[in-house]
């Protein structure tokens, strides 16, 4: 008979693992001394110990485990078992794929945040060519602080194909308190057929370009400088204009709306726009 800590050594289970299988009545010692509460196993209980490690191995849960070893006979049952912990596992590696991948997507989105913070100084207008970009939109009309559920949509029915921070569209040439005209977008991989989105690319150009720091309250002051900045330059304005939502409030945490990061982006052509 071995004591608890000579198993311990035979098995390579700890103490403290011995112990919870005992108390979970899935490895019973083979005696108990009544007097010192001391646990002994015999050699049989080793090859019960190596198939308990196997299956724990094979992440089965104890109770699982404890019903396999009932039933150890019944290679049909214990087959059936096998077959739908590999599903089970199989499963749950795709889950964690899902995960990785949202991960990478969202380290790569912060990282461009800080390449656009440390390249572009917030306030400065600049000109720069955007390059056409394959994108999946939901146009909406309504209040542009509707523009969630759009992302949203987009972010359920496209997934893992999503390729950077979401934007919206703006297809109005004032500005509309409850009937705008609006598309909520991100840019995406590949396009893929989903109810209610629309996938196509957004052609590319020159444009006029400002980073914008803060709450989107404090937008109107950043818009009256690109504004102006075009219209100084004699460019015509060509819709539908951009919002680049570069930092803001995420899936994780709402963040601190001091620190939000918005690119306006106003596309642009030689030639005034004509005015109402």
């Amino acid at each position: 008979m071995f004591t608890i800590g000579e198993f311990s050594q035979v098995t390579g289970m700890t103490v403290k693992t011995l112990r919870f299988y005992h108390e979970a009545g899935l490895l019973v010692p083979t005696m108990v001394d009544e007097q010192t509460g001391y646990r002994y196993y015999d050699e049989a209980k080793v090859e019960t110990a190596r198939v308990i490690a196997y299956l724990r191995g094979l992440e089965f849960p104890v109770e699982e485990i404890k019903d396999l070893l009932r039933h150890a006979e019944d290679d049909g049952r214990v087959l059936d078992a096998l077959e739908r912990q590999k599903a089970s596992l199989g499963d749950r590696i795709r889950r964690l794929k899902a995960a990785v991948r949202s991960l990478d997507q969202f380290i790569a989105d912060e990282r461009q945040v800080k390449v656009a913070m440390s390249n572009t100084p917030t306030l400065n207008v600049e000109e720069k060519t955007l390059p056409p970009v394959l994108i999946a939109g939901v146009r909406m009309r309504g209040r542009y602080s509707e523009c969630g559920k759009g992302f949203s949509k987009i972010g359920r029915g496209m997934g893992r194909y999503i390729a950077g921070p979401c934007f919206l569209l703006h297809y109005d040439s004032e500005y509309k308190e409850d009937d705008a005209d609006f598309e909520a977008c991100f840019p995406v991989r590949q396009a893929k057929q989903v109810d209610g989105i629309a996938v196509r690319e957004l052609p590319g150009g020159k444009c006029v370009s400002l980073l914008h720091k803060g709450p989107y309250e404090q937008l109107s002051g950043s818009y009256a400088k690109v504004l102006k900045y075009v219209k100084d330059k004699g460019y015509r304005v060509v819709m539908p204009t951009r919002e680049v939502y570069l930092k803001g409030p995420g899936m994780i945490f709402k963040g601190n709306p001091k620190n939000y990061l918005t690119e306006i982006q106003i596309p642009v052509a030689d030639g005034v726009t004509s005015g109402r």
